[in-house]
Parts: structure tokens; C-alpha cells; sequence
């Protein structure tokens, strides 16, 4: 008899699975019919994704620089450097125009690319900086060189 409650027991699993499939058919079932109600919102969201496709993870840079005046010049500057590093163009030989566009576009407009007219002008005094070290150190370098040499040769003339 102990062995009879076990048997009763294994041959009610089944009937209790058999129990969760039939309650899980209707679940499925109000599956179809919620996909029928989403090709509205499934359009709904292939429009937003397409939407993301035409601007993928666009930059804070860019959308700030598409949120002033000059949104067409940067647009135009933003599609030769992609053009440029597609074909391995030099980007800035073939961008110097749309560039030098975007430029006055946005001096132009100081009010609201001040930020940025403002960043390139501290980097360009940073580029001027680390130009002119280089410059001196190498004119220190030509100038070590010349003295070493002069040297070499007055003592040359000494041992002589």
C-alpha cells in the first residue's frame, strides 16, 4: 500500500499537465489575436525605427549644430567628410568650401554657436602653443648640433 500513494501520484502529474496545456491554449490563442491588434503599432514603431535609421545615434555635436541657423551648411559639410572618407579622399582639400561655408554660417550666428566658436578658438591657440615649442626645440637641437660640431672641429685643429 505504501507503494499505491506514489502511483497515485505519478498518474496525477500527467492529469495536472494536461491541465496546464489547456490552460495555456488560450493564453495562446490571445497571442494571434493580440498581433492582430499591433499592425497599427508595429507600423507605428517601423516608422520610428526608420526614423532612427536615417540619423543612427546621432551625437550631441550634431544635433546641436542642427539646432541653430545652420543646420544646411552643416548638413552639406557632414556629408563631404562621410563622401571624403568613403572614396579616401583628403578630406581637407575636397571640404576646404563647405567647410569655409559652415564657418561664416556660424560666425554668422554667434549667439548660438558661441560655445563651439569659442572651443575651436582655444584649441587653435593650443595648436599655435604646440607648434612653437616644437619650433624651439628644434632650433635648440639645430643649435646643440651646430655647437657640438664646432666643437669637434676645434679640437681637432688642437690635436693637429
Amino acid at each position: 500500500m505504501a507503494d499505491s500513494p506514489s502511483k497515485t501520484l505519478e498518474h496525477q502529474a500527467p492529469t495536472q499537465a494536461s491541465n496546464t496545456e489547456s490552460d495555456s491554449k488560450p493564453v495562446d490563442e490571445e497571442k494571434p489575436q493580440e498581433a492582430e491588434g499591433n499592425p497599427q503599432n508595429a507600423s507605428k514603431e517601423e516608422e520610428e525605427a526608420e526614423d532612427d535609421e536615417e540619423e543612427p545615434g546621432e551625437c550631441g555635436f550634431c544635433l546641436f549644430m542642427k539646432g541653430g541657423g545652420c543646420k544646411e551648411s552643416f548638413t552639406a559639410w557632414e556629408q563631404c567628410i562621410e563622401e571624403s572618407e568613403k572614396n579616401k579622399e583628403d578630406i581637407v582639400e575636397k571640404c576646404f568650401e563647405v567647410t569655409s561655408a559652415l564657418k561664416k554660417c556660424m560666425e554668422a550666428h554667434p549667439d548660438y554657436y558661441q560655445p563651439i566658436l569659442q572651443a575651436e578658438k582655444a584649441a587653435e591657440a593650443e595648436a599655435v602653443k604646440e607648434l612653437e615649442k616644437e619650433k624651439a626645440a628644434e632650433s635648440s637641437k639645430d643649435q646643440n648640433a651646430a655647437a657640438t660640431e664646432q666643437h669637434s672641429v676645434s679640437s681637432g685643429e688642437k690635436d693637429a
